[in-house]
């Protein structure tokens, strides 16, 4: 995984996000079928990019919310990862995505927990994803299932408690 200790970034070079790693009380994460990808069998953790001038944690809540349809009061951040993850879009996304400002996105992950009930979960109400499932950390990251879950989310599962 590229971070900007390994490697040269201008953040401005990169589009700001929030990612979520939702776990419920059993330490089931979160994830949900992209509603935009017709070939094939995409899941990922809510995400979504920062609105100019919108604070991070409000960010995250607002991308969880929209995503997922669960209330503020269902959800508790237990933490922040301490740095962001950059990723570089592939080279025939460049100069497309987000009116061709962006190279990548430069995402800043959270770990929050559900404190809410499977009726409390909506995904539906998003236009991002059209269902979701739940995987334990280990399943997430092994699940021939979830093998196209992007690689720096199966990484990030694999370093958070």
């Amino acid at each position: 995984m590229n971070t900007p200790d390994s490697m040269q970034y201008r953040p401005s070079d990169y589009r700001p996000c929030v990612g979520t790693m939702l776990v419920n009380a059993d330490g089931m994460v979160f994830v949900g079928k992209r509603i935009d990808n017709k070939e094939g069998d995409w899941w990922q953790m809510p995400q979504g990019g920062v609105d100019d001038g919108e604070d991070l944690d409000r960010a995250m809540l607002r991308e969880l919310g929209e995503e997922t349809g669960i209330g503020e009061q269902h959800l508790s951040i237990l933490r922040q990862l301490d740095q962001e993850l950059y990723y570089d879009l592939p080279s025939e996304l460049q100069g497309k995505l987000w009116k061709g400002r962006f190279k990548g996105q430069r995402q800043s992950w959270y770990l929050v927990r559900f404190t809410g009930s499977d009726s409390d979960i909506n995904s539906s109400t998003g236009t991002h994803i059209t269902r979701h499932t739940q995987y334990s950390r280990n399943g997430l990251i092994t699940s021939a299932h979830h093998a196209r879950l992007p690689p720096r989310q199966r990484r990030l599962a694999a370093t958070l408690p």
